[in-house]
């Protein structure tokens, strides 16, 4: 039971980075109908800022912060000077080029920052909670993990369910002529779309850094799991890239504890291959697929 309990807790704790990363994924999909797969390394890059700043002297709370406002400044800039020049183009442009943004942001971060691990401070305790004399497999660092996928979400849910800037939002990503004749401004929206999906980006990119080893590919693992969790989840629904990562995380946890950490990646691409076949568009998708 013991060891249930904390396999299920570390699944939790993991689930929330892989959540928080596919929020990252839904984000940019809802906004531009793209799969970023650069996204790991720009949350990489802007967890490197936040690095720099900690160990100049700065308070954990300042690097975080300057790391998610830097993840919203590249976000934009990605967008309107790299992407947008392959905008209405074929859509395997779009994945070339984030293909090749992710090999070019490794190397910038090798060049620039060095490829030697680097510890990353947590700003909550790493030792698990006391219950009645017992030591259980959660932190105040994973409390905190949760916590800020929790109020991500919310965040992602007002945000495209309550408010007019979310609507334009949508609209510029389904149809971008008729939103233009409705007066939507395309190109905004788009870029606002970038860049709050590489604010979600960097916020994973320091979640799963807290308390370990940062380099130029700490992140890449990440990158397959949590786009495994968005797809389990539906590419079109924040609520369902949560439900995603919580689930492939506390799936994964069990493999790992019960069966061995060797079949970690051949679990999660069973996962994957069972919901495509059985329910294509994710969990929460918002179409159903019909055969014509």
């Amino acid at each position: 039971m013991q060891q249930l309990l904390t396999t299920a807790l570390t699944g939790l704790t993991l689930g929330a980075v892989y959540a928080a990363f596919a929020l990252a994924l839904v984000l940019i999909w809802r906004a531009t109908r793209i799969v970023n797969f650069a996204q790991a390394p720009m949350a990489m890059i802007t967890t490197y800022l936040a690095l720099v700043l900690i160990d100049a002297g700065w308070s954990y709370w300042l690097g975080f912060t300057v790391a998610l406002l830097a993840g919203l400044v590249l976000g934009a800039v990605v967008e309107r000077f790299v992407v947008r020049f392959v905008s209405g183009k074929p859509e395997i442009n779009a994945v070339i080029l984030t293909l090749g943004l992710f090999i070019v942001l490794h190397a910038l971060a090798a060049l620039v920052f060095g490829s030697r691990y680097r510890s990353f401070p947590a700003p909550f305790g790493l030792t698990g909670f006391q219950i009645g004399g017992t030591t259980i497999a959660l932190t105040g660092f994973g409390v905190f993990t949760v916590a800020a996928v929790g109020v991500v979400l919310l965040g992602l849910v007002l945000l495209f369910r309550g408010t007019d800037l979310g609507l334009r939002m949508r609209a510029a990503a389904f149809d971008q002529e008729v939103a233009r004749l409705l007066g939507v401004r395309v190109g905004r929206m788009l870029t606002l779309g970038w860049a709050l999906a590489a604010l979600a980006g960097s916020l994973s990119g320091l979640l799963i850094a807290g308390g370990g080893l940062v380099h130029p590919s700490y992140m890449d693992g990440v990158v397959v799991y949590g786009f495994v969790a968005a797809v389990l989840g539906g590419l079109d629904s924040p609520v369902g890239a949560v439900v995603g990562g919580i689930v492939l995380g506390l799936s994964l946890s069990l493999v790992s504890g019960y069966v061995g950490a060797e079949l970690v990646p051949l679990a999660a691409l069973a996962i994957l291959m069972v919901v495509l076949l059985l329910k294509p568009g994710g969990l929460f998708a918002s179409v159903r697929e019909r055969r014509v």
